[in-house]
């Protein structure tokens, strides 16, 4: 699936409309890339009801179980406000911020160390997406799988991750049939989708057993905070509320914290990984988000890493700019699928029947000229500045990589934590170790690759 973006991109910017794909006959694979900002809304937010991931969506995903990525209706609701709510937990940013911190601190800088003595290329993805990993391993699970430490150790489960969203994309396009014909032969991308079940399985069983024997035998206190022990409490609670069967607590752990961590570890890691390939590209912008760092966080001439919490990063404007403009140019979600469920007229005056796939992509909308201008292929962090130099904010509507409408991204202020996080570091990272920006010429230390997440859930 080699420039599948640019491909649907080239399409969508030629024709400038909608562009409608018919499959072959009894396949169902009947599909629509609405590119015009009103059908998006239609679709997002105006008649969000009739559009929601749909049966075939949830059948794709059956390796995420019934969990808020993959569910609509009430149950999505109940899971969406039991996530929120525990989002917006006081502790929960001070939790989030020491283990970003420390994943920084004592995973990415001795990890990049190592390597930079060793005068070892590394690929930086891979580190972001260890990183990701642990990160959310530790936040979610109260575990360290420890994937980022200096020998890289080869970890089933984190790289499980990545079979696994190779396989889930080519569901996407293979005919029914066909994949179903590979699951039960065992070979192929579903081949690949069936051990990464396994190892995610075996992961998350036996780090939720030990988990609540550790619940067991020491009591939490009442003003500790870990999310762990709190979704057991959201399970009780969901128990009496919802019709239908939750499963065993260990089976709705699993699906929870699998969902949270499908949906933090690529979209995190390669928001990263754009972002210091972009920056290596363009000395000027690195060196306003250094000077920018120098003087809002107050760095000696000595010092290379210093902690800085969220209300200290929000004074990075100009690096909040760069970050936005990586978002804008790669989305770490790439398209986002609906189903809908009646006969529906777009504004464009486009028919969609129930058998239809729409599929929006998110990469498209961020290089249209219609949207942002004829500059829209250039990387400009000043697109994201007022004139009076504080954060301008777009709308959903026209920049909706975090999504539009009911379902926007519960872990946009997460992804922003991360990546002011990282990004503050760039001082450090940049400064140690030389990032190449290219695939093909490994001078130095690091190097940067990046395949991103493909479809939205």
């Amino acid at each position: 699936m080699h420039r599948v973006h640019s491909f649907f991109t080239d399409i969508l910017l030629e024709t400038n409309s909608n562009f409608e794909f018919r499959g072959p006959i009894f396949a169902n694979m009947d599909m629509l890339f609405p590119s015009d900002p009103a059908n998006i809304h239609h679709i997002l937010s105006r008649n969000f009801s009739n559009y929601p991931k749909g049966p075939e969506f949830h059948e794709i995903f059956d390796i995420l179980g019934n969990e808020i990525f993959n569910v609509d209706s009430e149950l999505w609701e109940i899971h969406r406000k039991t996530t929120m709510s525990l989002m917006n937990h006081a502790k929960f940013q001070t939790l989030l911020q020491r283990n970003v911190w420390d994943t920084i601190d004592k995973g990415i800088v001795p990890t990049l160390d190592i390597f930079a003595k060793q005068d070892t290329p590394v690929d930086l993805q891979d580190i972001f997406q260890r990183y990701s990993f642990d990160t959310n391993s530790k936040l979610l699970l109260d575990h360290d799988p420890k994937s980022l430490s200096l020998n890289l150790p080869h970890v089933p489960c984190e790289i499980a991750f990545n079979d696994m969203g190779d396989a889930l994309a080519y569901r996407h396009i293979l005919p029914k049939n066909y994949r179903k014909l590979q699951k039960w032969l065992r070979i192929g991308k579903e081949k690949d989708l069936i051990k990464a079940w396994e190892a995610f399985d075996q992961f998350m069983y036996h780090v939720i057993s030990e988990k609540q024997k550790k619940l067991i035998d020491n009591n939490i206190k009442d003003d500790d905070f870990e999310l762990f022990s709190n979704y057991i409490k959201a399970y009780d609670k969901l128990k009496n509320e919802v019709d239908e069967n939750l499963g065993s607590v260990q089976k709705f752990l699993r699906d929870t914290f699998l969902n949270l961590m499908f949906a933090g570890r690529d979209t995190i890691s390669t928001t990263l990984t754009w972002f210091f390939w972009l920056v290596a590209k363009n000395p000027l912008v690195e060196k306003k988000i250094r000077e920018e760092i120098q003087q809002q966080l107050h760095l000696k001439e000595d010092e290379y890493l210093k902690f800085f919490n969220i209300e200290e990063s929000r004074k990075l404007v100009y690096l909040h700019g760069a970050l936005c403009e990586c978002l804008r140019l790669f989305p770490p979600i790439g398209v986002e699928h609906r189903a809908p469920v009646e006969l529906d007229v777009l504004p464009s005056g486009h028919r969609v029947t129930p058998n239809v796939k729409i599929l929006i992509s998110i990469y498209t909308l961020g290089r249209m000229e219609s949207i942002w201008g004829n500059d829209c292929l250039e990387f400009k962090p000043e697109r994201w500045i007022t004139e009076r130099g504080g954060v301008k904010h777009e709308p959903s509507l026209k920049f909706p990589v975090f999504h539009s409408g009911p379902r926007t991204c519960l872990g946009k202020e997460l992804n922003d934590i991360h990546s002011r996080k990282n990004g503050g570091s760039y001082h450090d990272i940049q400064l140690q170790y030389s990032i190449n920006g290219s695939t093909n010429n490994f001078s130095n230390n690091c190097y940067c690759y990046s395949n991103d997440k493909w479809f939205e859930g």
